[in-house]
């Protein structure tokens, strides 16, 4: 059973750095919480059940980059756009619109709304781990994100995509 805690965590790495990374809007610091994400989670939890690693590990990650943002004295970071990566060479001009598109959409939306798509959507974390990380019911989880959803197709709509 031990192994495939292991195992899960391997896979989760990315996903803990990209989380760090939405919320540090830094490469270096990503990099550094993370690995710190796991040195905690390491040192203290034990590999229980297949959902309980995810809500520690973002619990962890959450109070480290709370605790580096509080750290950090310039310009809040939160006030700063969300930097992207740049577009790969070779991507067709629709592509690149495409991307335009759903990055204006997805700034139009809270910073908690942001982290809410990025959980489910881009990290695929379960539901119920979701709902443990906010101290929440399953189904304010799944309130939460149809009505994130539904503005964020709004703000697509609007930004005349689909």
């Amino acid at each position: 059973m031990l192994g495939d805690c292991f195992v899960d965590m391997e896979e989760q790495y990315d996903k803990i750095y990209r989380y760090c990374y939405f919320r540090l809007r830094s490469r270096q610091a990503a990099e550094d919480i993370t690995q710190e994400t796991f040195l905690r989670y390491f040192e203290r939890y034990q590999c229980t059940t297949s959902e309980q690693p995810l809500r520690c590990l973002y619990t962890i990650a959450r109070n480290l980059c709370v605790d580096e943002y509080r750290r950090d004295s310039r310009e809040a970071a939160w006030a700063q756009p969300y930097p992207y990566p740049e577009e790969e060479k070779g991507e067709g001009d629709e592509q690149v619109l495409t991307g335009l598109l759903v990055r204006a959409a997805v700034a139009s939306l809270e910073q908690d709304e942001q982290e809410l798509l990025l959980l489910r959507y881009v990290n695929e974390v379960p539901i119920q781990s979701i709902a443990q990380f906010y101290g929440i019911s399953r189904f304010a989880v799944y309130r939460r994100l149809a009505a994130v959803t539904k503005r964020f197709q709004a703000a697509l709509r609007k930004e005349g995509f689909g």
